[in-house]
């Protein structure tokens, strides 16, 4: 998952929350992207729960403006999550953080 930084946000890195085993990186190129935490414990809802929060914090716009997440990931996230029946509805290549606060919504997430 991509994170797009706000205008008013030069650099966004480290633990967003607390015991979700996912934080952001800044990439060689100036970019940043979510981070699965190699020690301690990630929840099964750990990475679900890191894309929606990093959506809620682009629907403030104060900090991230969009994410970007790509299928394969969402996927993978909701699989662990066990929201099956949402990875039966994937359809797009890519989702923002409308489509994540969407999904969230319309599966109850």
């Amino acid at each position: 998952m991509e994170a797009i930084l706000s205008n008013q946000c030069l650099a966004l890195t480290g633990m967003l929350e607390r015991g979700l085993g996912y934080s952001l990186r800044r990439s060689k190129k100036g970019r940043f992207f979510a981070h699965r935490s190699p020690k301690g414990f990630v929840p099964p809802d750990g990475h679900w729960r890191f894309i929606v929060l990093c959506a809620e914090l682009a629907q403030n716009g104060l900090y991230i403006s969009d994410i970007r997440v790509k299928r394969e990931e969402l996927k993978q996230a909701l699989y662990e999550a066990h929201g099956f029946v949402a990875v039966s509805h994937l359809r797009l290549n890519e989702y923002n953080a409308r489509d994540v606060l969407n999904l969230k919504m319309t599966f109850g997430l």
